[in-house]
């Protein structure tokens, strides 16, 4: 049986956070260890002041309460890895919740495969969830498993190396040998990883029977946002993206979208959906064209503004 620690970066956490520890605590599998980075220590202490919390869950550990400036979703994580001995780490999200008792178990099953080095969970749209997200959510998280190697880049283009720390199980061995998640990341940490690892011969699995709940209702200016961080992140990572652009895959999901809308009948909602689309593309072009644009319209568009503190990009500020 595999030793597994979980790994949770937290900012604001709220009561999906605690149902996602209570949810870890019924699992079948045993966590040895729930490892926090938590990001401002006021808010942590807000959710748990009152509480037993901490007392509650012994194999919890809060390694750290960092600033907002200092976290980044690649040194973070990386930092919380290195506090863990275990043969397998989950990286999680704090608004991702395990479906049932069941998900860490099915999520390491296919590590049965000496060669794969990750796995990720199936995402299932929350309750809250409209239609459009739904959908999505099903277009990207279908209901077969599958495992990916460097074989079938070709015909899945990049979804060859699609991945998803919301909820992804990693080898321990086969991450201290292709170097682990990027240190300085403005998004997809997790992608690059996966590209990394299968050009290294190993395989990424993804487990449809291991099963989350994380959905999101972002506005139109958010989709903008996190899309233009995407662009960035290709854009900085030509190495893993350029020969796979991600733009076709983006044509499939509108097409696949409004025809889903049409066929049960949803055709109001295809206005807005074609607005959200455009935005999420724009977003998008403009984040891939990044190193073009004034410093200050760099920050405005971006969703994570201190990123660009960090001293790889003070060229960025002082241009």
């Amino acid at each position: 049986m595999f030793k597994i620690d979980v790994i949770i970066p937290t900012y604001k956490p709220d009561q999906k956070f605690i149902q996602l520890i209570q949810m870890l605590e019924k699992q079948t599998v045993p966590v040895h260890k729930i490892i926090v980075l938590n990001t401002e220590e006021k808010y942590f202490e807000r959710l748990i002041y009152g509480t037993h919390f901490l007392e509650h869950y012994k194999n919890l550990l809060v390694v750290s309460h960092h600033s907002v400036r200092e976290f980044d979703h690649g040194k973070t994580r990386d930092r919380g890895v290195k506090c863990s001995d275990a043969d397998i780490f989950v990286c999680m999200t704090q608004d991702a919740v395990p479906k049932d008792e069941y998900m860490l178990e099915e999520l390491v099953k296919p590590f049965s495969d000496d060669a794969v080095a990750a796995v990720y969970a199936r995402q299932l749209a929350d309750d809250n969830a409209g239609v459009i997200e739904r959908f999505i959510r099903e277009f990207n998280y279908p209901p077969q498993s599958s495992v990916k190697e460097k074989k079938d880049i070709e015909r899945l283009g990049i979804k060859a190396f699609f991945c998803s720390n919301v909820c992804a199980a990693y080898r321990r061995t086969c991450y201290d040998k292709v170097g682990g998640f990027i240190r300085h990341a403005i998004f997809n940490e997790d992608m690059i990883y996966a590209a990394n690892a299968i050009s290294h011969d190993y395989k990424v699995a993804y487990a449809a029977e291991a099963e989350v709940i994380h959905s999101h209702n972002y506005t139109n200016m958010q989709q903008f946002r996190r899309n233009f961080d995407i662009g960035v992140s290709q854009a900085q990572h030509p190495e893993v993206f350029a020969s796979v652009p991600s733009e076709g895959e983006g044509m499939k999901l509108v097409k696949m979208t409004i025809q889903h809308l049409k066929e049960t009948h949803n055709t109001h909602r295809i206005p807005g959906f074609v607005v959200n689309c455009g935005c999420k593309f724009i977003g998008y072009r403009l984040g891939k064209m990044y190193r073009l644009l004034p410093a200050g319209l760099v920050l405005k568009c971006t969703m994570n503004k201190h990123y660009w503190e960090h001293e790889h990009h003070i060229v960025l500020q002082n241009r």
